[in-house]
């Protein structure tokens, strides 16, 4: 990590959103296609905090158009939200902790990278 100041929260962000933000720019020098996962991130958090709110009095299921109880189109959402979230933070792969390294130093490490091209299977004879 670099001395130089690390970024403000975007404009707008929310509470968890800037908590989000500070947590990762302050310890880690981001290159840019870094920083727009972070941003992505940031505002799915502030999404998720606000369907919570909205759901907070709400019901679990709402009546559709036929008349059927379903799940609320809000918890359904925010299901999606908190799984694209999953997956933006797991793509920063941001180091999850401290291993000690030869000689004693302690290091980062960071998860495994995962989507590499898999390998080549034939095809299975048939008879």
């Amino acid at each position: 990590m670099s001395e130089a100041k690390a970024p403000p929260p975007p404009r707008g962000t929310g509470k968890n959103g800037r908590k989000l933000w500070k947590s990762v720019t302050e310890h880690f020098d981001l290159d840019q296609h870094e920083e727009l996962l972070l941003l992505q991130a940031v505002r799915a958090v502030d999404r998720l905090d606000a369907m919570a709110a909205a759901l907070e009095d709400a019901p679990l299921t709402v009546r559709n158009a036929k008349g059927e109880d379903v799940a609320h189109p809000l918890l359904v959402e925010s299901r999606q939200t908190s799984l694209m979230l999953a997956r933006l933070l797991a793509s920063l792969r941001l180091p999850s902790g401290l291993i000690e390294g030869e000689g004693g130093e302690e290091r980062l490490i960071r998860p495994q990278r995962r989507g590499a091209a898999r390998g080549f299977y034939g095809i299975r004879s048939v008879g």
